[in-house]
Order: C-alpha cells, then structure tokens, then sequence
C-alpha cells in the first residue's frame, strides 16, 4: 500500500510513501517535536553501533544538532560525556543542557579526559565534525582498545593516525543514518520525555526562507537547530 500523508518532513508538505515504512507518531508528541525524531534516530543508531555502556566514558567531537543528541542519547544510556566544539553560542548551550563541553583550540582537553579517566582515556570517541582535525583529534584520548564511530560525513579524505589503531588496538566502525528500531527507540525516548532534544531548537522559519536558514548554518550565527514550516 502506498499512502501519502501531510508534514512528513523532508521539506515537503506530503510526501508518497510504502505504508510498511511508516511509523505512529504519539499524541503526546506536538508536530514540532515530532521534526526530532529522524535526527533522534540518527543518535540513536550511533550510540548502538558504538555498542555503548552504562558508566563509560564517550567523547563527542562536535556539538552540533547530531552531536547534541548522540550526548544526550549517550547519557540517557548512562555514559560519562565530553563534547569538544568551537562555537561560543553552542558551548554555553550544551552546558546549560549539563554537557561538560571543552573547546579544544583553547582547552588541552586530552588532558582532561586523562585525568577524568585515570590516566586510562576514553572508551568512546564520536567524530560527528567531519572535519581534518576532528579526523585528527579521534585517536589522541582513547584508551587500549577504544572504539571510535565516525558519523560526520567527510568530504575528502583525511589524515588518520593508523598507528595509534596499531598501538591501542582501536575499532573503527562507520555510522550511516539509522535503520527501523533506532525510529523505535527515538520515538519513544522522545514520548516519555526521556532526554531533553526538544531543547536544541533555536530557530523556526518559513520554507521562503530556508536559504536564510542554511547560510545561517552554514556561517557559525548562534543556532542550533531550525525547524521549516512548510505550510506556514
């Protein structure tokens, strides 16, 4: 069966398709919430594929939308979290959401993973910058046999510090959007108001500006998450 349905998302106001694909979404949950469940799936699926555990210690390398919720989904499950980012506006953010966040141009934050482990490292890094020096910084805190997810999308190659996979015995896995169960899991941590993601909205725009939006975005301005109204 196919159906079409109103404010799926995706920047549409219907959208076609197979009714085996879609899921309830919980009168609990306004519309506005509901846009957070995708980008919830897609943390979810991250913390799953890093097989994450109740009082380890996950590093998230970018405090973007994605990396704010992989935090707040990775605490959720009961981990120990440190968020490195750059941008001013999403530092204070995430530490109003509780988040130990470093900036690591100016914070020696291998140090302090190091010294808030142990001396051991940490158990999880996530790469969600997709950047060189996030490429970098991944393998610096990890101890013997830590696992690293990348979930931010490179768009070139970039140097990796293989022989720090060697030294440690590091894992490496790849992360890519989400598959039907991390729907399942976003959805009801979203309904029972287990972790706070509504919080990350900052913005909310009309489709005529979603240009606007996207260059906001794209320059570092003090957002985090817009939300398009479509049939605004």
């Amino acid at each position: 069966q196919i159906i079409g349905i109103e404010r799926p998302g995706a920047m549409q106001s219907y959208w076609t398709v197979p009714a085996a694909n879609l899921f309830r979404v919980p009168d609990s949950l306004t519309m506005e919430h509901a846009a957070l469940i995708e980008p919830t799936a897609v943390a979810v699926h991250d913390v799953r594929m890093a097989d994450l555990r109740a009082g380890e210690y996950a590093i998230v390398l970018g405090g973007g939308p994605i990396g704010a919720l992989i935090a707040l989904v990775a605490r959720q499950k009961g981990a120990r979290v440190l968020i490195t980012e750059i941008n001013p506006f999403r530092i204070q953010m995430l530490r109003g959401l509780g988040f130990e966040v470093v900036n690591p141009r100016e914070d020696k934050w291998v140090d302090h993973v190091l010294a808030a482990t142990g001396g051991a490292g940490a158990d999880v890094v996530f790469e969600v910058t997709g950047v060189a020096a996030g490429a970098e910084m991944m393998t610096q805190a990890l101890r013997s046999r830590g696992r690293v997810v990348i979930v931010g999308v490179f768009a070139k190659p970039a140097p990796v510090d293989l022989y720090k996979f060697f030294q440690k015995e590091l894992w490496l896995t790849g992360a890519r959007v989400y598959q039907r169960e991390d729907f399942a899991e976003a959805i009801d941590l979203l309904a029972r108001k287990t972790i706070e993601a509504p919080k990350i909205i900052t913005n909310r725009m009309p489709l005529s500006k979603l240009g606007d939006g996207l260059e906001m975005m794209a320059s570092g301005a003090p957002v985090m998450k817009i939300l398009v109204e479509c049939n605004a």
